[in-house]
């Protein structure tokens, strides 16, 4: 390999001096200077091969490779030529007898040089591509035929990423761009077809079967709607990476990942207030229960960001505290963590970690969260998401903690079900504990969270690539969304106005019908839905509700700050009624005869709101 790029460069080396010589000819000859003795015209071509000889190796452009210089690459040839004609006419004015106008001579011969440097170039560029895409199709007849959104930077990175890729068989159709001025223009030879709306049609007339979206700078909004024309149509879908993907999976090809429904949120980044989070957490120990769950385990990711004094992270399944723990550790190896296995029903083992730690704040994200799985267990729910949150707001009272915070859900609302039922308690029990203590006890609470483990988008993904079954509950159900790292530094910032007592409410947008998004992504990979891929009703589950909701109807709301946080009103509950709760809730835990519907009963005294879900699902229907 060596030797023969050696030999290349050889090659280029020799025919920019023949360049270099005719076009220094040339110019002598169209200005008039023909007569000149040969000696003279061979002294200055021999002058000017050294000096542009001279800036070609300052600017190492023979370490190019030629197949796959850019524009830049270019510029620098140009740059070279110029620079070479200032040295040469300076060289001129300084020793020639002659009284030659070496300015116009150099100057005609840099432009003649420059052209042909870089003609000459691009040529053997645009005969490596068409001998690669040659050979190729002698070998494989199967072509991917390729239509690209956006005729900017990305798509054109994007088509020199494709024509370098020999071992795909890649052929870029056109580009599509909004821009009315693009039209019909071309990049790198590769034609502009039209806008957004053209996607369906150009898709079928040019028998379409993939779409990369290269446009890095896409909001939320425009980036949706583009997807949603893409999903009316057979193709499947690629989504240009990050800058950071791009240099970890080295290109653009290799780092291209599936279309995320987070893509389909249509919302922008959320902008924070860092300066008051940093404030918040800076210097502190920060305790998180649950750490190794989705939630608690990217609060322990953004959190550390901030430098913590030392960062606590608590759970009683050992293997995801143990990931998170290397994952931190390794992408932070000066903060200070701390791993602990332990059970937050254990009080004794709780008060053992805040004696040890002395936190200054805790975020409580350990609970039990599956509906359908609780609804089966429903002590188990109470046992852990109850008594385990009494437990750790109890310790961090006692131990003076600065502010505590749960992690609720929109399940709380109105609940259906004995995990919803067991959050609404634990609002409860911090709105009760605010009142007598000096920490300040407030809850987060939101709905679903893509990717999170038990979401249904991993789900359908597995499903879709098994041939289907696509299995949705009911064909009206909806749910609201939100994205981890988005619901977490929500979660953050909600901290920052936390005086004591509040409910704070995530904006989790528009709701989304869980049947539609099913629809939507069977189509963005590549499949028709109930043709290709079915979609199975199978009935709603245990303790499930059609449609969720965030605030109660009593409740009302308060803005912040952000303008994605609000606060509730805070429920009128005392410890005494709370403590009253507990020892009849301990009574049935500990009661071997205990049966699910006496759990329920108790469950539906201590939570009023709480219903069962044909109730909720029947009135919505009304």
């Amino acid at each position: 390999m060596i030797n023969k790029l050696k030999k290349t460069n050889l090659f280029l080396v020799i025919i920019d001096i023949v360049i270099i010589a005719i076009c220094y000819i040339l110019a002598l000859y169209v200005l008039g200077y023909e007569n000149l003795s040969e000696i003279i015209i061979i002294e200055n071509i021999i002058l000017s091969i050294f000096i542009y000889e001279v800036f070609l190796n300052l600017f190492k452009m023979y370490y190019n490779l030629v197949n796959y210089e850019i524009g830049k690459d270019y510029l620098k040839y140009i740059v070279c030529c110029f620079l070479s004609m200032i040295v040469l006419t300076i060289f001129g004015k300084m020793f020639n007898l002659m009284h030659l106008d070496f300015l116009r001579i150099n100057a005609l011969a840099a432009v003649l040089t420059a052209g042909s440097f870089v003609s000459y170039r691009l040529i053997i560029r645009e005969i490596h591509f068409r001998k690669n895409g040659e050979d190729y199709l002698k070998t494989n007849n199967i072509v991917s035929n390729i239509l690209i959104v956006g005729a900017g930077l990305g798509g054109r990175e994007m088509i020199i990423t494709i024509k370098n890729a020999t071992h795909k068989n890649y052929n870029v159709v056109g580009l599509i761009d909004d821009d009315k001025t693009k039209y019909k223009k071309k990049i790198l030879g590769v034609e502009v077809l039209g806008n957004r709306y053209d996607i369906p049609r150009i898709v079928e007339e040019y028998d379409v079967d993939y779409i990369f979206i290269a446009i890095s700078g896409l909001d939320a909004i425009n980036r949706r709607k583009i997807l949603e024309l893409c999903g009316e149509t057979k193709a499947k879908i690629k989504v240009w990476p990050s800058t950071e993907d791009v240099i970890n999976k080295q290109g653009p090809i290799n780092s291209l990942r599936d279309v995320e429904i987070s893509d389909l949120l249509g919302r922008d980044p959320i902008k924070l207030e860092n300066r008051n989070i940093s404030n918040l957490i800076k210097n502190k120990v920060v305790l998180v229960t649950g750490g190794g769950g989705s939630i608690g385990s990217e609060l322990c990711r953004q959190i550390i960001t901030y430098s913590p004094k030392l960062l606590v992270i608590l759970d009683i399944y050992e293997n995801n505290l143990y990931d998170i723990e290397m994952e931190l550790r390794g992408n932070y190896p000066e903060k200070n963590i701390a791993a602990v296995v332990a059970s937050v029903r254990d009080i004794e083992r709780m008060e053992d970690v805040f004696k040890m730690y002395h936190p200054n704040i805790v975020l409580h994200a350990a609970a039990h969260k599956h509906v359908p799985l609780m609804e089966n267990s429903p002590l188990e729910a109470i046992h852990n998401n109850i008594f385990g949150t009494y437990n750790v707001a109890t310790i961090a009272d006692k131990y003076h903690v600065d502010k505590f915070v749960l992690i609720s859900t929109d399940k709380a609302v109105n609940p259906t079900n004995i995990m919803g039922a067991t959050k609404r308690f634990c609002e409860l029990i911090i709105q009760a504990k605010d009142k007598r203590s000096k920490t300040d006890f407030c809850a987060v609470r939101f709905g679903n969270v893509l990717g999170s483990n038990g979401s249904v988008i991993p789900l359908f993904k597995k499903q879709i690539a098994k041939g289907g079954p696509v299995t949705v509950t009911d064909k009206n159900i909806t749910r609201f969304f939100m994205t981890i790292p988005e619901a977490v530094s929500l979660i953050l910032q909600a901290v920052t106005y936390a005086n004591g007592g509040e409910i704070f409410v995530l904006d989790m947008g528009e709701p989304v019908k869980i049947y539609d998004l099913a629809e939507t992504l069977i189509k963005l990979m590549g499949y028709i839905p109930n043709e290709e891929i079915p979609i199975k009703i199978t009935g709603l589950r245990p303790g499930e509700k059609l449609y969720e909701e965030i605030l109660m109807a009593e409740e009302g709301l308060t803005s912040t700050k952000h303008d994605k946080i609000f606060i509730s009103k805070p429920a009128a509950v005392t410890m005494n009624e709370i403590n009253d709760a507990l020892e009849e809730l301990n009574e049935i835990e500990y009661n071997k005869n205990y049966s699910i519907k006496k759990v329920k009963e108790t469950m539906k005294k201590i939570v009023p709101t709480y219903h069962e879900p044909m109730e909720v699902n029947n009135e919505k229907n009304k």
